[in-house]
Order: structure tokens, then C-alpha cells, then sequence
């Protein structure tokens, strides 16, 4: 064991600064395995009928394949990311990747509902460990600003990326092989993490004063209380607001989380510090992006029920169709990684936001006489374009005087804040048009006219939110430094890869 100074280096020690010459391969597998655990948030909803045919899922089970999902990772994101920083990042990692290619090989094989809802629940919990060790360690990894801005640039875009391309992935496997490939696929990209990362990787975890323990109390307190918000949230889409089946988890879950406030300010050894909250750039970030990923994933489900069900496109076609978006959020993020240095994080993600916007009103004009080249691509590609270059600003604010000893913490916060948006895109926006298009069929609309006045206003809503988040950014935003802070006093425990 090296115990590492991470301002000076006294005779003896390494310093920390030496940049590792395997960083940029550590990084090639470090984001090819967050590519792999993200696109599992979306792989699954082209092949839902099919999954629901196979297996035999009623209507109200079916949705937990992706609710259960969401479920585990919003409510575990947090504390996966302190207990990273706690017991080592790597350990941490492996664990999680091991968990994920379990559960995935359970889906995969799955021949009742309960197999593959046990295992979709243990993909989130396997990203709620792996993805925020993850990015504390690409946060170590890279020193040097420049080159930091593009490491975390590149991983921000990934993010969105997967995203998208689970639906081109989805199309293609469901339509040509079957959808058990849609787990399986994930067993390769794990064993080769298990095998190269501990080669590319050493062990860091955060020095706790006496070797003090984890607040138990505010870990539960805080898991529980996200649980509940998200349960709450994802039942709001398919049950009134004041159904029990939303308001109690709700409730339960501020009340939870506002204990656990309570209990962090008194703890010796507080899992969250609440000055972590006190940076203003930080968490206007992390609050921007509910607006960004409600935005995102509301437009994405609801194109992909507009591609299928208004336009008659295949789960191959529909797939495919989402290649231009992908295509705009690549060339966003290498022209925002670009923009960083010279304009500043603040101006990119602000300008970011309010393009994605745009995007979001052009796509919100499109009718049942739209074609696909003049109606859904121009407002795909202004979305994706300026969504990309939001990436790596967003990664970076999020990292803003972040400390090694809080890297995954920091990531962990920013993972739950998407998530918990994405739970909120589908709790307000999809139930917005879903209603909408309820009440104007009951009024004699022709349903499938009302299903895209109905999808068209939330986009519409959408845009009013990228566009306030821009503008919060303008406002709040300080000037964002791009490395993490290293004062004299923090030390990390360093252990060379096996």
C-alpha cells in the first residue's frame, strides 16, 4: 500500500500528477463499458411486444422490465458512488460488472416474467455501482485540463450516444436474431472489462480520519427516500396524481430525503458533506438536468411511438431512424470538447441547451402528412447537434471543485439526477400527451390525429424546458475550472494494478 500526497510529494511518495501512460486505453474500456450498461436503459422498449408475446407479461408486469431498471439504479446511484469513494473505485467497478453480466445472462435466458424482472432489477443496481466509480476514475486518471475536458467530453457524449443507438441496436437484433442477443451482447464487453481493467487501472479510494465508518443512518435515510420518489414518478405515468399508488411513495420519499439532511448535518462521518451542495455551478447542473433528460427521454419514447404507430415503420425501420440523431450528438460533442476551451463551460452548455430546444419546437410541427426526410430529420439533427455539445460541458460543471476524495460522489449525484429525470420525462410529459390525445378522442378526434397533437405538445414543453435550464446556466454558472481540486491536505490511497 502507497499512501500518495496529492499537492506534495514528500521523498518516497508518488505524486499523482505523473500522468499514467495507459490512461487513454483505461479510458477506450471505461467507456465502452458505460456504452454497455446505458444502452440497456433503452435496448429493451423496441422489443417489449415481443418480450410481452414470449414470456407472457400482462400489460401492468410488462412495464417493470424497464421500470425495474430505473427503479434500482435511481435509488442506488448515490450511495453506489460514496461507496466507491469509501472501499475503492475499481473494486467497486469490477463488482458491479460481474453483477451486470449475471443479470444480464438471466434476462437472456429468461423463460418466465419473474426472471427477467429480477433481472432488470439487477442491471440497476449493477450500474447504481459501476457507472459512478467509473467516472472517478477517468476524473483521476486525467490531470491536465485539455486533456480532461476531452476524456470527460467523450464519456459525457457516450451517455446519449447509448441511448440512441439502443433503439438502432433494438431495431436490427429484434427484427434479425431475436431478443435474448439484446442481454447476451453484454457478456463479451464484461469479461474483457474484468480481465484488462485491473491491468489499466490502480486501486484509489478516499482517506477516512480514525478509519471512521459509513453513515449507515443517512445511506438508508437517502436510498429509501429516492427509491420512493422514483416509484411515485414512474407510477404517475399510468395513475392520477392523487392515487395513493403516487402520492404515498411520493411523500414518503421528501420526507426521507429531508431526514436525511437532518441526519448528514450531525453525522461525524456524513455520507453526502453538505457543503458538497454549497457550489453553485455544481448544483445548477444537476438541476438543469431533470429539464434535460425529461426532455430527452420523453423525445425519444414518443418518437418511437410516432415512427411506429403513425408512420407504420417496422421495429427495424423505427431503429434505423435514429441513426441522424446518434450521427448530431457525435459531431455535438466533438464541436463542444472543441468550444470548451475557448468560449468556456458556461457558454456552451447555455447556447447547448437553448439549441436542443430548438430542436424540440422544430420537431414539434410535424403532422401526419410529415415525411421522415422533411419532417422528423431537421428537428433530429438540430436536437442531437446541440444536445452532443451540452455533454461534455454538462460532465465537466458537474466535476466543478469536486475533490479526488468526492470524484465518484460527484458522479453518483449527477447518474441520479438523470435518472430521476428520465422517471419524471415519463411521469409528466408522456402522461401530458397521453391525456391530451384521451381527451380529444373522447371529443370525435380522430385518434390517430389526436396521438400527435398529443406527442407535438409535450415536445413543446420540452423546448420551454431546455430552454429555461440555458438560461438558468447563463445566470447561475461561475466559472468552471476544468480539473479537480487538490488541496494540500488530501491524500489517496494508492494500490498498484495487480
Amino acid at each position: 500500500m502507497t499512501t500518495v500526497n496529492s499537492s506534495s510529494s514528500p521523498e518516497g511518495v508518488e505524486s499523482p500528477k505523473a500522468a499514467d501512460p495507459r490512461r487513454w486505453w483505461a479510458l477506450i474500456l471505461l467507456c465502452g463499458l458505460q456504452a454497455m450498461i446505458l444502452l440497456d436503459m433503452t435496448v429493451v422498449n423496441v422489443a417489449l411486444p415481443r418480450i410481452q408475446q414470449d414470456l407472457g407479461f400482462t400489460e401492468s408486469g410488462l412495464a417493470w422490465v424497464v421500470n425495474g431498471y430505473v427503479l434500482m439504479a435511481g435509488g442506488l446511484l448515490i450511495l453506489g458512488g460514496r461507496l466507491a469513494d469509501v472501499f475503492g473505485r475499481r473494486r467497486l467497478l469490477l463488482t458491479g460488472v460481474a453483477i451486470f453480466a449475471i443479470s444480464s445472462a438471466l434476462s437472456g435466458f429468461a423463460v418466465a416474467p419473474w426472471m427477467m424482472v429480477i433481472g432488470r432489477f439487477g442491471q440497476g443496481i449493477a450500474e447504481a455501482i459501476a457507472a459512478p466509480a467509473a467516472l472517478g476514475l477517468i476524473a483521476l486518471l486525467f490531470h491536465d485540463p485539455k486533456e480532461r475536458t476531452k476524456a470527460l467530453g467523450l464519456w459525457g457524449g457516450i451517455i446519449a450516444l447509448a441511448g440512441t443507438l439502443g433503439y438502432v441496436i433494438s431495431g436490427v437484433l429484434t427484427d434479425l436474431a431475436s431478443w435474448e442477443w439484446l442481454f447476451f451482447i453484454n457478456l463479451p464487453v464484461a469479461f474483457v472489462v474484468l480481465i484488462l481493467l485491473p491491468r489499466l487501472v490502480n486501486e484509489s479510494r478516499m482517506v477516512r480520519e480514525n478509519n471512521a465508518g459509513l453513515d449507515i443512518g443517512g445511506a438508508l435515510t437517502l436510498t429509501l427516500g429516492l427509491v420512493g420518489v422514483v416509484y411515485g414518478l414512474l407510477h404517475a405515468a399510468e395513475h392520477p396524481w392523487g392515487s395513493t399508488l403516487v402520492m404515498v411513495p411520493l411523500i414518503g420519499g421528501v420526507v426521507l430525503l429531508v431526514a436525511t439532511v437532518l441526519i448528514e448535518r450531525r453525522a461525524k462521518n456524513p455520507l453526502i458533506p453538505l457543503d458538497f451542495f454549497a457550489n453553485r455551478t455544481r448544483s445548477a447542473i444537476n438541476f438543469v438536468t431533470l429539464f434535460f433528460m425529461a426532455a430527452f427521454i420523453s423525445y425519444t419514447f414518443m418518437m418511437t411511438l410516432f415512427a411506429q404507430k403513425i408512420l407504420g415503420y417496422s421495429p427495424l425501420q423505427g431503429g434505423l431512424a435514429w441513426l441522424p440523431l446518434g450521427l448530431g450528438i457525435g459531431a455535438g460533442i466533438g464541436l463542444g470538447t472543441g468550444l470548451i476551451p475557448k468560449l468556456g463551460v458556461k457558454v456552451v452548455a447555455s447556447v447547448g441547451y437553448i439549441g436542443a430546444g430548438a430542436g424540440l419546437f422544430i420537431t414539434s410541427m410535424v403532422d401526419l402528412d410529415s415525411s421522415y426526410v422533411g419532417g422528423l430529420m431537421p428537428g433530429m439533427i438540430v436536437f442531437g447537434l446541440f444536445a452532443g455539445a451540452t455533454m461534455p460541458a454538462a460532465t465537466n460543471a458537474a466535476l466543478h471543485g469536486v475533490t479526488v476524495q468526492d470524484s465518484s460522489l460527484a458522479s453518483g449525484v449527477q447518474s441520479t439526477m438523470q435518472q430521476v429525470g428520465s422517471a419524471l420525462g415519463l411521469a409528466v410529459l408522456v402522461t401530458v400527451a397521453i391525456r391530451y390525445a384521451g381527451d380529444a378522442i373522447a371529443t370525435g378526434t380522430d385518434p390517430r390525429i389526436a396521438a400527435t397533437e398529443g406527442y407535438t405538445l409535450a415536445f413543446r414543453i420540452g423546448a420551454g424546458l431546455m430552454v429555461l435550464g440555458g438560461i438558468l446556466i447563463a445566470v447561475l454558472f461561475e466559472k468552471v475550472a476544468t480539473e479537480l481540486r487538490d488541496p494540500t491536505a488530501e491524500r489517496l490511497e494508492v494500490e498498484d494494478a495487480a
